[in-house]
């Protein structure tokens, strides 16, 4: 699954266009590698993100195509 579409479905990101912009400013990371909107992401990835000032890291737990909002946030789960 390429990262701007994880992030939308996850719910990380509210919008496509807006997780794959953030991708093209250099702000996303997989694995500790800035990454473009199709790279792909694997069970076990770890996806860092900036938001500004703070950072959010996040490891991909499961992937799907589209899923319920009240099960978003099992796709993920934060790291320190």
């Amino acid at each position: 699954m390429r990262i701007d579409k994880f992030l939308k479905v996850s719910r990380i990101i509210k919008r496509r266009t807006v997780a794959n912009e953030a991708c093209d400013a250099g702000r996303v990371s997989l694995n500790g590698k800035v990454v473009k909107a199709g790279a792909d992401v694997k069970v076990g990835d770890i996806i860092e993100i900036q938001f500004g000032n703070n950072v959010t890291k996040v490891e991909v737990l499961n992937l799907q195509e589209s899923t319920k909002k009240e099960d978003a946030a099992g796709m993920y789960r934060a790291v320190e």
